[in-house]
């Protein structure tokens, strides 16, 4: 280690809660699928920020968004009417079925806003006392204490206890656990169409479809958390559109705004009534600084068409996986996901891996120790994920 970096990790420890557990690097640049380390090493990045920079770091056209929002009015709070974030609803909605949008600062939150709004939809439109969300095992749906209940865990939860009540979860792929589970008070269900935390598992399309209809026959409503599957990483815009399916609310961020904090919740007209002035807020949600990023980054995704490009790219990369499987069965147990969300799952721990790939210059993800978690920008070149699976050749034949 440099002295630089080690400087860099004393000072992180002097200043910083010991909360994170970190990669052995310090970032300082950034440029498309490319990042450099304070000694000036270069990087192919395969994580993305965890799905956040879809469109590449420092991408020059959200820079001159940026640039020119930021001479212009960045924060008044939504006390206030603000064009930005009209246009940015106006542009984010045409990409689904929703009709109304809720901006706010993260992921948790936007879960956060769809466990509220189907809590007093129920209440105060259907005019019954249900509050229950039935979320999956496995599942993650953030670290505030009213998500992490969702998200049902006891490691993530320790220490933190009691979590605030009303959520129960079902195993995944089983219809019948989850029928058996609805009561009076069940208000949703919860679910990510790709299970991203828990090593990228996609949910079959007919097992998705088969809970849109159990929530359709007991009348309570579906949600999909698409806060790190959607934004075209999947290959469609939206992951629950694989199925078909139209869940009456669906949570947004990560490449939201490409990097900047930025969250969103979208809902049909119908369950939106259960929101009214006062009910639900947020100060820093929507602002025009990221509302203006955020609404370019949705135009050029759906200008360059995104999700083609990551359904493509994904498709070859994941032929190369399942190749290297092929070859090396004793160690790859499974190649798995959708689009450019793809997760390699070892038989016994990808740690060693995961470091040889981080030497070699590929930044991945590591998921529960033995999946490499991989979640590249969506405008990431072909040559590098060539380059990547090469690498990974390699060191797994080594």
């Amino acid at each position: 280690m440099s002295e630089a970096f080690e400087k860099i990790r004393d000072e992180e420890k002097r200043l910083l809660c010991r909360s994170y557990s970190r990669y052995p690097l310090a970032i300082v640049r950034g440029e498309g699928s490319r990042l450099w380390d304070i000694d000036g090493r270069e990087y192919i990045d395969l994580l993305a920020g965890i799905a956040v920079v879809g469109l590449g770091h420092c991408n020059p056209e959200l820079r001159a968004a940026l640039d020119a929002q930021a001479g212009k009015l960045w924060h008044v709070s939504n006390l206030f009417y603000q064009p930005e974030q009209l246009e940015l609803a106006e542009i984010l909605l045409s990409t689904t079925h929703h009709d109304k949008a809720f901006f706010c600062n993260s992921g948790a939150e936007a879960n956060e806003a769809c466990i509220k709004l189907a809590r007093r939809y129920m209440r105060k439109v259907k005019k019954r006392d249900a509050y229950e969300i039935i979320t999956l095992k496995d599942a993650f749906h953030g670290r505030t204490l009213g998500t992490l209940a969702a998200t049902g865990r006891e490691s993530l939860a320790d220490g933190f206890a009691p979590l605030p009540e009303g959520f129960a979860q079902v195993p995944p792929n089983d219809p019948a656990a989850l029928e058996a589970k609805i009561s009076p008070v069940t208000a949703a269900v919860m679910l990510e169409c790709v299970q991203g935390e828990s090593g990228v598992v996609p949910l079959p399309p007919e097992y998705l479809r088969e809970v849109e209809a159990i929530c359709r026959k007991r009348d309570i409503l579906l949600i999909c958390d698409e806060v790190q599957c959607g934004l075209c990483r999947t290959g469609r815009f939206w992951a629950f559109q694989h199925a078909g399916i139209k869940p009456d609310a669906i949570s947004a961020a990560k490449s939201l705004a490409n990097g900047l904090p930025m969250g969103a919740m979208l809902a049909t007209e119908e369950m939106a009534k259960g929101f009214e002035p006062g009910s639900h807020a947020t100060t820093f949600g929507g602002g025009a600084l990221v509302s203006a990023v955020a609404r370019k980054t949705i135009e050029i995704m759906s200008r360059d068409d995104m999700a083609a490009e990551a359904a493509d790219k994904g498709a070859e990369l994941k032929e190369e996986l399942l190749k290297l499987q092929c070859e090396f069965p004793e160690k790859i147990k499974e190649v798995r996901g959708l689009g450019l969300m793809l997760g390699v799952e070892f038989r016994e721990s990808a740690r060693p891996v995961w470091e040889k790939l981080l030497e070699a210059g590929f930044i991945c993800g590591l998921s529960h120790e033995k999946v490499l978690r991989l979640l590249p920008p969506l405008t990431i070149a072909r040559d590098d994920l060539r380059k990547f699976a090469i690498a990974l050749q390699e060191i797994a034949g080594a």
